[in-house]
């Protein structure tokens, strides 16, 4: 059963403020990450902000479930850059610390090889010098070589690009000089083989980029700056979980007048002569919108929620022709005892690596092997699991739905390969001490989150996938509709979809100056 708290029953002193019903409407389709950070943004410019959600409580792909007394985050875990969510707090006039308390991990994640080695990747550059001299002693000087070179890649690819909307071909060839000077066209991999040379050690630095939903060996080495910026910020847990942040998100939201709206799917986006003008819901309800931002996957956005005369640039074909990321099966499990050895976050690698993710990306199997990322919050936060209990989640990348596995007949064997895994090497005797148990698949992406091909993370982060080539944040079919959240520019991963949000405020304008402009007049 899942219970979702209010943000009233978590801060009943936050103030509600009533916004005037003569202010434009924005309405925000989807409550995750990216539709709730949007949603503050916009209320901060004089919006009247409607959010609609389809599942029964926030969060989108970072819902909360609950069971037997364990607290399972649904989604993402990694905190990386807490700055972009103080922005968010102090434009709706709070203080995130006086809300959300942030824990720094270290190590950050421990990657655990086949062999049974492991590399624990933290912030702290002398244990990171350490861990890599121990791996392999003459990768040490092209180490630093490499994470000079991420550093570069992050004050051009995130400071200087991460916040831009890429609306125009000129904001691209803008870019394109700090897209030259990375050596964007590279692969991740072939950049990080550039540097070090133990297989190793390639791949400690090269598999982040799987937490955006790309393969390290196609997706642009210009996500090197996921390295640089988890070394810059730290990597930290919310305390209670990032339902926590969610929960909060709404709280500010409700405190600047906005509304949520939970078991509201929308089934289309309205449009006339061009322009969005509001949403049907499946019930049959419509609503009147001066703007529709959609935080819902953007290829179900136009594929699904809009009538095809509408797209000439999003068609059918276009949307269908995309590389899409992989898909994700995750096994979330309580155990009646804890396990005090395994860390917050541990990688555990499989046997193959480059080409485990050729089935997961290219041929689009399901392979008898895979990797698991162990999530094991209570290493952190004894809050999330009964007393002496603890709380995990696996985690193992597989194929989108083109590989055409039945999963409703598949996900009990897989989940039981992933069990005798765990069990063989850092939870020992675990099944025997299970105390909770449920599973997502790729189809719950496709039916429960809309996710087009049920991909974890919509089109792949390729170059010719990214900033001006990735789904505008200004709709290029429909004028007064926009999109934010993973699957448009800036990209997956919390960092990525609060950056999307941001990227809005220079697209959309402030209320008053939208509600005196000529288009405003024609639609009310």
């Amino acid at each position: 059963m899942n219970a979702f708290r209010t943000p009233d029953d978590l801060w009943p002193s936050a103030p509600q403020k009533v916004m005037r019903s003569d202010r434009p409407h924005a309405v925000v389709i989807g409550s995750g990450f990216g539709g709730l950070a949007s949603a503050v943004r916009l209320a901060a410019k004089g919006w009247r902000v409607t959010v609609l959600e389809k599942l029964d409580a926030p969060g989108g792909r970072a819902y909360v479930h609950h069971q037997n007394g364990h607290v399972f985050d649904a989604g993402p875990t990694i905190i990386t850059v807490p700055f972009l969510f103080e922005e968010l707090w102090s434009l709706a006039g709070r203080k995130f610390s006086d809300d959300i308390e942030l824990r720094a991990l270290d190590p950050f994640y421990r990657i655990r090889f086949a062999d049974g080695d492991h590399f624990d990747y933290s912030g702290d550059p002398a244990k990171m010098r350490a861990e890599v001299r121990r791996i392999s002693p003459g990768d040490a000087a092209g180490y630093e070589r490499f994470m000079a070179e991420a550093d570069h890649c992050y004050r051009l690819g995130f400071e200087a690009l991460g916040a831009k909307a890429f609306d125009t071909v000129g904001d691209l060839i803008k870019a394109s000089p700090a897209i030259l000077k990375m050596r964007g066209w590279r692969s991740l991999h072939a950049m990080v083989a550039s540097h070090l040379k133990h297989p190793k050690l390639r791949m400690a630095m090269s598999l982040q980029s799987l937490l955006i939903g790309g393969n390290p060996f196609s997706v642009t080495c210009i996500y090197s700056l996921i390295n640089a910026l988890e070394r810059k910020y730290g990597v930290h847990w919310a305390v209670g979980g990032t339902g926590r942040l969610v929960q909060g998100l709404v709280s500010l939201l409700q405190g600047q007048g906005g509304e949520l709206r939970c078991n509201a799917q929308v089934q289309r986006i309205e449009v006339d002569r061009g322009r969005a003008t509001g949403v049907t819901l499946a019930s049959g309800e419509r609503i009147a919108a001066d703007i529709v931002v959609s935080n819902a996957d953007t290829a179900w956005t136009y594929r699904h929620l809009i009538e095809p005369q509408h797209r000439r640039h999003w068609s059918d074909r276009r949307v269908e022709n995309g590389r899409y990321s992989m898909s994700l099966f995750v096994w979330y499990f309580g155990t009646n005892r804890q396990y005090a050895d395994v860390p917050h976050h541990m990688m555990l690698l499989g046997p193959r690596y480059k080409e485990l993710l050729k089935d997961i990306f290219r041929r689009h199997k399901l392979a008898d092997d895979f990797s698991l990322y162990l999530h094991r919050p209570t290493a952190s936060d004894a809050s999330m699991a009964p007393a002496g209990h603890d709380t995990f989640y696996a985690l193992a990348p597989v194929p989108h739905l083109d590989s055409g596995t039945d999963w409703a007949q598949q996900a009990e064997a897989f989940r039981c390969a992933m069990a005798e895994v765990l069990d063989r090497t850092v939870l020992p005797g675990f099944q025997n001490h299970l105390s909770a148990s449920l599973v997502t698949t790729p189809q719950d992406f496709h039916d429960r989150l809309l996710s087009f091909k049920g991909a974890a993370f919509g089109l792949e982060p390729l170059l010719l996938q990214s900033a001006w080539f990735r789904p505008h944040n200004r709709s290029e079919d429909i004028e007064g509709l926009y999109m934010v959240g993973a699957s448009t520019h800036r990209g997956a991963g919390v960092p990525g979809v609060l950056m999307s949000a941001k990227a809005l405020d220079s697209v959309v304008p402030d209320a008053a100056t939208f509600a005196s402009s000529p288009s405003h007049a024609r639609t009310r």
